[in-house]
């Protein structure tokens, strides 16, 4: 977790008193956060849909650069859960998708991190660790099967089933893409009766997306089809960035759609850039992605 304190008008005793308690506020929820023991919830109870591999823990690959934790070789997808403390529960919760091409997820800078940050707003998060290398069907299976184990256990979070949404980074935010718009299809064999229960997000955030622009001419990706029942959206990437032709066919899809969708496209930043300080990006997109989720209730 990162804690930007303020600079302090030292001559100006109010301001100094303002700071001060504004810090003593944001740390109480980020240690009160942290300090949460954190729930592993497997999400198939027996066979995973399609996986030949047996069940094993994910592997943590000798790749630190960035100082980045990258998960990969998912064979036993799961959600780590977040809960919102007792004090500022809002009563939302957000699936958190990191990404990572498929290959890999970056599983702190663009999940636990990410969690910790939405606890302090009051929502609750549950990071999915879900299905790599090279499996898009089986992340989608994965998605919708967390999502329907966060609805059907809402009332223990204190969430309402009603207001379950995503945010998703990358290939995270493809995979949140797919999500809303293929959240009718059964992608996998009925399970359990939690299968009866709906999976479509309320509402999706998709920051710095990538490859949702491998259809004809750099369009949509054809498996992607917008409609008047698909959930608002907050796209953000950066002119600079290789990949952000995604963030701008995305929100013209769900704008001809008639989808409402608040896009920020910043001059520079780069791409996988998370939260972290010292990135103008990273500084800029939660400011204004509070504001819009504070929006949508």
């Amino acid at each position: 977790m990162f804690i930007r304190f303020p600079k302090c008008v030292y001559n100006d005793k109010i301001n100094i008193m303002k700071n001060y308690i504004s810090i003593l506020v944001f740390m109480f929820f980020a240690i009160n956060g942290i300090s949460q023991e954190k729930t592993i919830i497997k999400l198939w109870p027996d066979n995973v849909p399609g996986e030949t591999e047996a069940k094993h823990a994910p592997v943590v690959t000798d790749n630190k650069s960035g100082n980045v934790t990258r998960l990969t070789d998912i064979t036993d997808p799961a959600i780590v859960v977040y809960p919102a403390s007792n004090e500022n529960n809002n009563g939302v919760g957000i699936i958190v998708c990191p990404g990572g091409g498929y290959n890999i997820l970056a599983a702190d800078k663009e999940g636990y991190e990410i969690a910790e940050w939405l606890n302090t707003l009051g929502y609750s998060a549950f990071v999915l660790q879900y299905r790599v290398p090279k499996n898009q069907e089986g992340a989608l299976q994965d998605f919708q099967r967390a999502f329907r184990i966060i609805k059907n256990n809402a009332a223990d979070w204190k969430i309402n089933p009603d207001k379950i949404g995503a945010i998703g980074f990358s290939a995270g935010a493809s995979l949140s893409a797919r999500a809303s718009a293929r959240y009718k299809e059964k992608t996998y064999p009925k399970v359990d009766e939690l299968e009866e229960l709906a999976c479509r997000p309320e509402f999706v955030l998709l920051i710095y997306p990538g490859g949702l622009d491998k259809g004809e001419n750099r369009s949509l990706i054809p498996e992607i089809i917008f409609n008047e029942k698909t959930p608002p959206m907050f796209v953000f990437a950066t002119a600079d960035d290789t990949h952000s032709n995604s963030a701008l066919v995305v929100t013209t899809a769900l704008r001809d759609a008639k989808v409402p969708v608040e896009l920020h496209l910043l001059p520079e930043g780069g791409h996988g850039y998370g939260l972290r300080p010292g990135n103008i990006a990273g500084e800029t997109w939660p400011v204004l992605a509070e504001k819009w989720l504070h929006k949508q209730f």
